[in-house]
């Protein structure tokens, strides 16, 4: 049987409009973005037809970080890689997701070559780069991500080739985007790090996770170094503490009296438990109360 790309992206409606952080990311438009990446891309199509999970998923996280597969806006794309479909996010998605959560005002990711004028000027200051734009600028030694914050402050982080290339090795997409599209990589490293120092915001926070745990990336941390065993021991509680509040809002969504609760409820409870097991437990939650409530009208 064939793999019908727009009813399966259309039996998504329910669980993607139950995770949406943000109403300018729609599903109207959405589903006919998906829809379009599937249909030009017979690979991508191919692998949602044999791991139809991932691509459900991809589209879900969609609507659950709040991000448009607008191919015009270049903020993000589903992929296939390691027989999945996956959800990408560009450094332009992350920096525009940092914009219009409200943690900076602006922000720019640039590489520096070798044969460009760069001085530091600090973690609080713009750097001075100047560089010929049509001329032969040489290989890449660096990249830097400069924001400013509501307050007007300038946040500027710097990474080395060889700090860049420590990430490319450990992620999985080393032999994928990293070898097709190197910069825009490089970039996306850049800007993952400088997030670090901005103001906090949820959906930021949130599609830098998806992407870590998606290219199983774990970048280094700002902390002071830890004992392994205190570490672990910290992960145990956090995830206790999740699994806790996530089943909380599991025996929520069986007592919800209307489909607008239950909505509200999945996408806390699929948000929050975005990369673990129960994930899956959530989401049947949700279509089982779905049914139930759909039959009651």
């Amino acid at each position: 049987m064939s793999f019908d790309v727009v009813t399966f992206v259309n039996q998504q409606v329910g669980l993607f409009t139950g995770a949406a952080t943000d109403q300018s990311v729609t599903w109207a438009k959405e589903s006919q973005f998906a829809i379009q990446a599937f249909q030009k891309n017979d690979f991508l199509a191919k692998t949602a037809m044999s791991n139809p999970t991932s691509a459900q998923n991809a589209i879900i996280n969609v609507a659950a970080i709040g991000i448009t597969l607008n191919p015009a806006a270049k903020l993000a794309y589903l992929v296939p890689r390691d027989g999945g479909v996956h959800l990408d996010i560009s450094y332009m998605g992350l920096l525009h997701l940092a914009q219009v959560s409200g943690a900076i005002q602006w922000g720019q990711c640039k590489l520096v070559y070798a044969n460009d004028t760069y001085e530091s000027n600090g973690l609080d200051k713009a750097p001075t780069h100047k560089y010929n734009a049509f001329g032969e600028r040489g290989p890449v030694v660096g990249g830097y991500c400069t924001v400013k914050t509501q307050q007007g402050d300038y946040l500027t982080d710097e990474m080395s080739l060889a700090e860049i290339k420590q990430v490319e090795n450990t992620s999985k997409a080393k032999n994928g985007p990293w070898k097709n599209w190197w910069e825009e990589m490089a970039r996306k490293t850049i800007v993952k790090r400088a997030a670090k120092y901005w103001p906090r915001v949820e959906r930021v926070d949130n599609a830098i996770h998806h992407l870590n745990e998606d290219e199983g990336i774990e970048m280094e941390p700002v902390m002071p170094h830890k004992p392994e065993a205190e570490v672990a021991a910290e992960a145990v509680e956090r995830f206790s503490r999740m699994e806790s509040l996530a089943l909380d809002l599991i025996e929520g969504m069986r007592q919800a009296d209307n489909m607008d609760e239950l909505k509200d409820l999945f996408g806390k409870a699929y948000t929050m438990t975005n990369g673990t097991k129960l994930q899956a437990s959530v989401q049947a939650e949700y279509a089982k109360k779905k049914q139930q409530l759909e039959g009651a009208i």
